[in-house]
């Protein structure tokens, strides 16, 4: 028999009993402690001296960190497959992707029929476990956009909705002897769960014969299949027979099932705790060892994906060539947490690999990678949210930079903040609400630093504190060669004048190092206006915001006019002031302007403000419709225009937010981010491109440039738009320098139409 070459894992199998509730959890955690990989229980639902394995499995997987969780095996007459799918993925997603399913057609069937259920003939059994198997994988297969319809004879589902998609590929492991389910294992199973007890001589390696066959036949790789193997003995001085004796002897006892049978995890089955603790520290360290030396020094790798994900991936992509780092983290679209992260916060996409990185290294690793496919586009990810889209792609690659989230504070005295780009502004708040300080960033909590930090950040403290990129003091970043580099004003200044404002074009920034300002508690206002004379409550608006002090910024944001409804504007401001007269004093002007339908005005933390995530998977669909323009004031021709187009309903959303200020006391040569002149900058979504085109084209000729992270237009003469003429030249000939091949081109390119 063949050895698959996959890596050995170990694991323990703890009996379910109540007596004492606490123990079986108490072993669990033993087990956690010593290293096992895995904790497994037996599933007999009719046995009143058990716990229920289900809820089991649910509070074991609570009270540990980083050991698996798996029946052993579970009883599928008594577990409808829908259900019991629905809750593996949440055990799945609750225990961090910690859930393996093991599955059984059913054992002690005198009990199983006293509990309801129906026997089952052994043919029928394979029949009836195949359907479940289907169903299971239906439900997790969340990106399906069509309901899951089974018509099978035992499992029926006929429009169930799909969902939720586990934190990982749950593996199906199936627990069997007999050849009609062994060939089940080979056309459906990720795995074989027999135990030693239950097993005749040569039976094992018959069953392997039998599998592999099988998996050959559907077309699938042998290798896909992991061979799992439930084990018990007893530990003596002397050797008396199979697994009794010695640690060593142990050792040679199961040494020829993972050479020669193709065994690669190891249960041992035992409630006693000093047997638990010599087989982690006897057998499963020097079986490994040994393994590996037979091996010639390899000793082997995870099981390989699956002949339906393989089925699924792109053209263009070589998938085996990922290095062995990335491979066991990398998403594809056959992949069960596929549809976790294929879209963005807006845009729909179908990148054809998704790789999630967790440190520096891996980021070079991943880039390398994804030069070896120059003709594919690449999209770099910080917390997802992503207006423009940038951050998905149709076929190509993405690189997830979401575990990259640490906050750190470098320096007390000077208020030096490192920051992650995988970090969300929320969670930056958060952090920095305790010392008394806040970052101005943006004004959704679920944007990632990274995207922000690299385009300007205009956020609720812009007019009094600036954009974000006027707080940043240095970047780690790795350039398109795969060096990683310090950028500061005083270390590759050229380097750091870019980042800040254009910087998806020159690399991708592991670590931000901030100088954040001291904030406490800030006035936090949402006011509701009858805003029917649209221009004119623009125009009034405006002009308060032009006319407070620099410690309020404010929002505006509109929508499509509802039939036999005024038009209803809401503004949102904050002011950088804990005192109430304050606070009311600067919103005094704006309660003036139009006739007030509602209010809100609280004193709280500026993380309190910021706190307005909604956490949850990014499903966006389709192409997002969004044009970004930087205008000085809100004139009355502007005011105007913005009226007509919010009023012809090509956008369903305009929004304009307060800058000025302290964004612009900045030098407009001193950042990449140029068009400090501005007060305002101006967003509007819209559901048709023409339509909406057709009516920003009016107001473009007011605008003094725009914001990069809100345009979604790909039309090369935006980058002309973005930058003014010196800013764009000095742009081009830096991107030449630091990315001669344009590796960093599908996030508003600069070197536009001519690269």
């Amino acid at each position: 028999m063949p050895d698959y070459f996959h890596s050995l894992s170990f694991g323990t199998s703890i009996t379910p009993a109540n007596g004492t509730p606490g123990a079986a959890p108490a072993l669990a955690q033993l087990s956690e402690q010593l290293g096992y990989d895995l904790v497994t229980f037996q599933d007999h639902p009719y046995q009143p001296a058990f716990h229920d394995t289900w809820t089991l499995l649910t509070w074991v997987a609570a009270v540990t960190e980083r050991i698996h969780v798996a029946p052993n095996v579970l009883s599928i007459p008594m577990r409808p497959p829908a259900v019991t799918a629905r809750a593996a993925a949440s055990l799945d997603l609750l225990s961090g992707g910690r859930f393996d399913l093991a599955l059984g057609s059913g054992a002690f069937w005198d009990a199983i029929e006293a509990m309801g259920a129906k026997r089952l003939t052994p043919g029928q059994a394979v029949d009836a476990l195949g359907e479940a198997i289907d169903v299971m994988r239906g439900i997790w297969a969340a990106g399906e956009r069509v309901p899951l319809r089974v018509p099978g004879t035992y499992h029926h589902v006929d429009g169930a909705k799909r969902g939720p998609a586990p934190a990982h590929d749950i593996p199906i492991w199936i627990g069997a002897y007999k050849p009609k389910m062994q060939r089940l294992i080979g056309r459906k199973g990720d795995g074989w769960l027999p135990s030693t007890f239950y097993l005749k001589p040569g039976e094992l390696r018959t069953g392997m014969r039998i599998i592999d066959e099988a998996a050959a036949e559907a077309g699938r790789d042998p290798r896909e299949i992991r061979r799992l193997l439930n084990l018990s003995g007893t530990f003596t001085r002397d050797g008396g027979g199979f697994l009794d004796g010695p640690g060593t002897q142990w050792v040679e006892d199961l040494l020829p099932y993972a050479l020669e049978d193709g065994v690669s995890t190891f249960i041992l089955a035992s409630d006693d705790p000093a047997s638990l603790q010599r087989f982690a520290e006897e057998v499963a360290p020097a079986l490994r060892e040994a393994v590996t030396r037979e091996r010639g020094g390899d000793g082997g790798g995870p099981t390989p994906r699956s002949t339906a994900v393989r089925a699924a991936r792109h053209p263009g992509i070589v998938y085996d060539d990922l290095p062995a780092t990335l491979a066991s983290a990398a998403i594809e679209p056959g992949d069960a947490r596929y549809s976790r992260v294929r879209s963005t916060y807006i845009r729909g996409g179908s990148p054809g690999l998704v790789l999630p990185v967790k440190d520096a290294v891996e980021v070079v690793e991943a880039l390398a990678f994804a030069r070896r496919h120059p003709d594919l586009p690449l999209g770099v990810r910080s917390g997802g949210h992503g207006i423009s889209g940038r951050s998905t792609n149709d076929g190509g690659i993405v690189i997830d930079l979401s575990a990259l989230n640490t906050i750190e504070v470098m320096d007390e005295r000077t208020r030096r903040v490192r920051i992650g780009p995988g970090a969300r502004w929320a969670d930056v708040a958060q952090a920095l609400a305790p010392h008394g300080w806040a970052l101005s960033s943006g004004d959704y909590g679920g944007v990632g630093v990274g995207g922000l930090a690299t385009a300007g950040g205009v956020g609720w403290l812009a007019r009094e504190h600036g954009l974000t990129i006027d707080h940043l003091r240095a970047v780690d970043i790795v350039l398109a060669d795969g060096r990683t580099v310090h950028a500061s004003a005083e270390e590759n200044p050229d380097l750091f004048w870019a980042v800040r404002g254009a910087g998806a074009n020159f690399g991708i920034v592991v670590a931000f190092e901030f100088e954040v300002d001291t904030v406490g508690d800030v006035g936090w206002a949402q006011l509701v206006f009858d805003a029917s004379d649209t221009a004119e409550f623009l125009e009034s608006w405006s002009a308060a915001v032009e006319a407070a002090p620099r410690d309020l910024s404010s929002n505006l944001i509109l929508g499509r006019r509802r039939r036999g409804r005024p038009a209803y504007a809401q503004v949102l401001a904050v002011v950088d002031s804990d005192d109430p007269d304050t606070v009311l004093d600067r919103l005094k002007p704006f309660a003036e302007i139009a006739p007030l339908l509602d209010q809100s005005i609280q004193i709280v933390p500026y993380a309190a403000v910021m706190a307005n995530v909604r956490d949850g998977i990014h499903n966006g669909q389709g192409e997002p419709h969004a044009h970004s323009g930087l205008v000085e004031h809100i004139t009355p021709e502007v005011a105007a225009e913005a009226a007509e187009l919010i009023e012809s309903g090509a956008a369903y959303f305009f929004q304009i937010r307060s800058v000025g200020g302290a964004v612009s006391d900045v030098p407009p040569d001193a950042t990449a981010y140029a068009n400090r002149s501005a007060n305002f900058s101006v967003v509007a979504f819209g559901t048709n491109a023409s339509g909406l085109d057709e009516r920003w084209e009016r107001l473009r000729r007011h605008f003094v440039g725009m914001y990069l992270s809100f345009e979604t237009g790909l039309d090369p003469e935006r980058i002309d738009i973005a930058f003014p003429g010196e800013t764009l030249t000095r742009l081009r000939a830096l991107k030449k320098r630091y990315d001669p091949e344009n590796v960093f081109r599908d996030n508003f390119n600069v070197l536009g139409a001519n690269p």
